[in-house]
């Protein structure tokens, strides 16, 4: 399993978005958020993304894809 922590950027109409839902259904990861301000037109988020290390780097592909601004913190890698 991997955990990468990421911080997420998002402005105007991307703060109503249901990413974080999609992100849960569409990939086999956990989402954990650690920190958050969400504003009506700025907000970030600091999450933990757990799982195969196939998922999660699938998942921070698809984060980008979305207008999201994504930044991975750390890395850590586990049994």
């Amino acid at each position: 399993m991997t955990s990468i922590d990421v911080n997420l950027t998002a402005r105007d109409e991307q703060v109503n978005e249901p990413w974080m839902c999609r992100l849960c259904k569409d990939f086999d990861i956990s989402a954990t958020i650690t920190k958050a301000n969400i504003e009506s037109d700025f907000g970030w988020m600091q999450v933990r993304l757990t799982g195969p290390i196939e998922e999660v780097q699938r998942a921070i592909t698809w984060l980008m894809t979305t207008g999201l601004h994504v930044d991975a913190l750390q890395r850590s890698v586990g049994a």
